[in-house]
């Protein structure tokens, strides 16, 4: 089954970096060569690995996602992946975005509980690959290699990967997660609202009175759920997306700055540097050379 989901990807995606798919919410990754450490943020989605390995970095965590694993982000997450790959193995992933309301209604429609009451909810899990999820995979795939077919059966097939998921050896972490109430909730609007807002001005008191939490609370269950300070948070939001507009949109570090909030292009550079360890203009040049042509954020 492997196999045949390389051969499927290996077509789909026939050049490196993120290729889109004939379904908005889907996308495939490739990399022909090994990728050094690199800070990323992901939305919440679905990562399968059909060949090579990633490694996720999140605070003293690392989460592996190979073809024995696959990666799930229930919220929006920025933390560092390092690559396994090389021309005759290239990295070859599946990419599938996370429709949080279609999630709802299937755990709604199937009358699924929220989890183990031992099981807390989890913004980022690395889980074994289950034949049932790897068959749906490959079927996904066959689907998007047909215009025709990815409209019809896509939407569909998109469902039950999400109900594999939700079935699946941590599913109850992610049903917990996706359950409306409680801290984590709280948080998870909040990240929402940071990545539909990032080039407004965001105040923590403001993002705390929004979560229904005194500013204290604030910091300890942000932390909890995304391992970083809500100030770093938007900080690795907003320079992450100004990498993509320089990558992407060959914007200039001023303009991509002013683009994504800073008012000081000084203070862009400094904490642009201190994030990926090289200028701005080092980074893009680098990035080029590498595709790197992240999924958005």
């Amino acid at each position: 089954m492997m196999e045949e989901m390389v051969a499927l990807l290996r077509a789909l995606a026939p050049h490196e970096g993120s290729t889109r798919s004939a379904l908005e919410s889907v996308c495939f990754m490739r990399s022909d060569r090994p990728l050094a450490r690199t800070p990323v943020v992901y939305k919440p989605c679905i990562v399968i690995v059909c060949q090579g390995q990633k490694r996720g970095y999140l605070a003293n965590r690392v989460y592996y996602y190979d073809k024995q694993h696959y990666l799930v982000l229930s919220v929006p997450l920025p933390f560092s992946t390092e690559t396994d790959a090389s021309p005759e193995k290239p990295l070859l992933a599946l990419t599938v975005d996370l429709d949080m309301t279609v999630l709802s209604e299937l755990m709604l429609s199937l009358d699924l509980p929220p989890g183990r009451a031992e099981a807390a909810p989890e913004g980022i899990m690395s889980t074994p690959l289950e034949a049932d999820l790897a068959d749906t995979a490959v079927r996904l795939l066959k689907a998007l290699s047909s215009k025709q077919e990815a409209q019809v059966l896509g939407p569909q097939l998109v469902r039950e990967l999400y109900y594999r998921v939700l079935m699946g050896e941590r599913g109850d972490a992610l049903r917990a997660a996706l359950v409306n109430q409680g801290q984590f909730a709280a948080i998870a609007k909040v990240l929402q609202r940071i990545h539909t807002h990032f080039t407004e001005p965001l105040h923590i008191p403001t993002l705390a009175k929004d979560a229904g939490l005194s500013v204290p609370a604030f910091h300890k269950h942000f932390k909890s759920v995304t391992s970083t300070s809500p100030l770093q948070y938007i900080k690795s939001v907003r320079l992450n997306q100004a990498r993509l507009l320089m990558i992407r949109d060959n914007a200039t570090a001023a303009g991509a700055a002013f683009h994504v909030g800073y008012e000081s292009p000084s203070q862009f550079n400094r904490e642009f540097r201190r994030l990926f360890g090289r200028s701005p203009r080092e980074e893009a040049n680098e990035m080029r050379a590498s595709f790197a042509l992240f999924p958005p954020v």
